[in-house]
C-alpha cells in the first residue's frame, strides 16, 4: 500500500482540490477578511480553533462596540424609572425587540425572555409547565443535559417520560417510534415534546417539521436550538415551536452570561410559575402571604438582568447579519464535508480505517459537529484524553468528553441500560475516570468521543490541520502515543510513556 502521507500532498495542492469539489466556499471570501481584522488573534496565536459548539469565537470590533456604549453611558438598575435606570431599561427593551426581528417573530407572538444561559431558559419550562398526571413528557434520546432534567420536574408531578430513541448509525430520530409515543398523548392533558433542532453530539439536524406533526397529535414543543442557530438561520414564521432556548455566546462568542427563551405569548398564560423574585412581582406582600406575577416576560426575568450584558446581544446580532447566516452556514458545510470524507478516509497499513464517526456519512442534514474516535491497527480505541493533549500541544483546541449528552453517546457507543445501572451500583461513587475504566472492562466500550466543531471563521487551513494531525496516528498504538490514565480514587493525572 502506498505511503498515507504521499497521497495527502501540500496544503495548497488540497486546497486546489478543495476549490474544485466545493466551488461553493469562494463565495464566503468575506469571511476571509473579517478573519483577518476582526479575529487576527487566531493567525497571530497560529492556533486552531474547533470548539464552536462548545462557545463561539467573538470578533474584536463587538467588544470595542460595546465598550464605547458602556463608556458613554450611565446605566443604572432597571427596577426603576430614575434617570439611569430608564437608559438601562431602554437598551435592554430595544435589545430584546432585536431578538424577536433576528427571528422573524410576528408582532407579539412570541415573547422574548433573557435567562442566564439556555440551560436558565430551559430551566423556566421544566420548572412552570404543568405537568401532570395523565400528562406526559416525551424527548429525544438525543438531547442536552439541561433538557434531560426536565424529566426530573415531569416526574416529580405524576407525569409520564418516554425517550424516542436514535437510529444507528446515523444517529437520527427514529420516526417509527416517534410516530408510536406521539399517538399516546391524551388531549385532555399538558404533554410536552423535546428536542434539538440540531444535535450537539453527532451534528445532526432534525427535521424541523416534527413540530406540526406533534402540535396535530396534542403536544407543546419545546426546541433546543442551542447548537442550531450559530450556523443556521431559524425562521419562527415557518417553525412555530412553543418554546426555543438560545445561547448567545454560541452564536458569536460575546457575552458570556445571557441567554434567552422564547415563548409563544398564548402560552404564558398556561405556564404556572412554582416561586417570585425581586423584578418578577407587581405586588407582594410578608403579612398578607401573597403575591401577583408581572405579565409577560417581567414574570421571568428573576432579580435585577444582566442589564450591561444585554446590549451587546444586540452588536453580536448585527455582526452575523453583516456577514449573513448563509454566507456562514455554506462556509462550514463545505470545511465540514472535506473533513468528514477526509477522515473517513483515512487508514492504517494493514488497510483497517483509523477513524469512526459518529452519525452521518455525508452532509445530508447535518451540521459543522464531527465527533469520533481514533484507533490503533489492531482496532482498539485509543484514549481520547491523549488525543486531547496532543492537540493542545499542536495549539489546536477540540472537545473530548461525552458533551453532555449522554443518550447520543450512548446510543452511538451501543452501551446499554445494564451498563448503566451496574456502573451506578459501584459502591465508591461513579467518577468520569472511574466510569470510563469501568466500560473498557466491560467489553472495552468508549465513553467518551471527540469532536471538533466549525463555526464563523473557521477556514482551510484549520480542517487541514486537523486532518493532518489525524493522519499521524497512522500505525500508532497505545505504546507508541503514551497513555494517559486517572486514579480513579484521586481523580489524578497518570502519564505513561513520552
Amino acid at each position: 500500500m502506498p505511503d498515507l502521507m504521499d497521497n495527502i500532498g501540500t496544503e495548497r495542492e488540497a486546497y486546489k482540490n478543495f476549490l474544485h469539489d466545493y466551488s461553493a466556499y469562494a463565495g464566503t471570501a468575506i469571511l476571509d477578511d473579517l478573519r483577518a481584522s476582526d479575529y487576527r488573534r487566531l493567525d497571530d496565536q497560529q492556533h486552531t480553533y474547533l470548539d464552536y459548539t462548545g462557545a463561539g469565537l467573538y470578533g474584536s470590533s463587538q467588544v470595542q462596540q460595546h465598550a464605547e456604549l458602556l463608556n458613554q453611558r450611565i446605566l443604572g438598575n432597571p427596577h426603576s424609572a430614575g434617570l439611569s435606570s430608564s437608559a438601562a431599561t431602554s437598551l435592554v427593551e430595544s435589545t430584546r425587540q432585536r431578538v424577536l426581528d433576528y427571528f422573524g417573530v410576528p408582532g407579539g407572538e412570541y415573547t422574548a425572555v433573557f435567562t442566564a444561559n439556555a440551560t436558565g431558559a430551559l430551566k423556566h419550562v421544566g420548572e412552570a409547565y404543568p405537568f401532570g398526571r395523565s400528562g406526559r413528557f416525551l424527548l429525544t434520546s438525543d438531547n442536552h443535559n439541561s433538557v434531560n432534567g426536565i424529566r426530573e420536574f415531569a416526574v416529580a408531578k405524576g407525569a409520564s417520560v418516554d425517550y424516542v430513541p436514535v437510529a444507528v448509525p446515523d444517529l437520527r430520530i427514529d420516526n417509527d417510534q416517534l410516530t408510536t409515543l406521539l399517538d399516546h398523548a391524551d388531549p385532555g392533558h399538558s404533554n410536552l415534546f423535546a428536542f434539538p433542532a440540531q444535535s450537539n453530539f453527532s451534528g445532526v439536524k432534525h427535521q424541523l417539521q416534527v413540530i406540526d406533526h406533534a402540535h396535530n397529535k396534542g403536544w407543546d414543543v419545546l426546541l433546543d436550538a442551542a447548537a442550531f442557530v450559530p450556523t443556521n438561520r431559524l425562521d419562527l414564521r415557518a417553525a412555530r415551536p412553543d418554546f426555543v432556548s438560545i445561547s448567545f455566546y454560541k452564536m458569536f462568542g460575546y457575552p458570556t452570561g445571557v441567554g434567552c427563551l422564547l415563548v409563544r405569548t398564548s402560552m404564558l398564560a398556561k405556564l404556572q410559575r412554582p416561586w417570585f423574585a425581586g423584578g418578577t412581582v407587581n405586588f407582594a406582600s410578608v403579612q398578607g402571604r401573597l403575591h401577583i406575577l408581572a405579565p409577560g416576560e417581567a414574570g421571568y426575568e428573576d432579580g435585577t438582568l444582566n442589564f450591561l450584558s444585554i446590549p451587546a446581544v444586540g452588536i453580536g446580532l448585527s455582526h452575523l447579519e453583516n456577514i449573513g447566516i448563509d454566507i456562514i452556514r455554506t462556509r462550514v458545510s463545505c470545511l465540514t464535508g472535506w473533513l468528514l470524507k477526509k477522515l473517513l478516509a483515512l487508514q492504517h497499513g494493514n488497510g483497517r480505517h483509523m477513524v469512526r464517526i459518529y452519525g452521518p456519512a455525508t452532509m445530508k442534514s447535518r451540521g459543522g459537529s464531527l465527533t469520533m474516535n481514533f484507533y490503533d491497527p489492531d482496532g482498539h480505541l485509543l484514549d481520547y484524553r491523549r488525543i486531547e493533549e496532543l492537540a493542545s500541544a499542536q495549539r489546536i483546541s477540540l472537545r473530548t468528553g461525552c458533551f453532555c449528552n449522554p443518550g447520543a453517546g450512548e446510543a452511538a457507543e451501543d452501551l446499554t441500560a445494564d451498563d448503566m445501572r451496574a456502573a451506578a451500583a459501584d459502591p465508591a461513587g461513579m467518577t468520569l475516570p472511574r466510569f470510563l475504566q469501568f466500560m473498557q472492562h466491560r467489553g472495552g466500550k468508549s465513553a467518551g468521543a471527540i469532536r471538533v466543531s466549525l463555526g464563523i471563521v473557521s477556514d482551510f487551513r484549520d480542517a487541514y490541520r486537523f486532518f493532518r494531525f489525524a493522519a499521524d496516528f497512522r500505525d500508532q498504538t497505545k505504546l507508541t502515543l503514551g497513555e494517559v490514565t486517572f486514579d480513579v480514587d484521586s481523580c489524578r493525572v497518570i502519564r505513561d510513556g513520552s
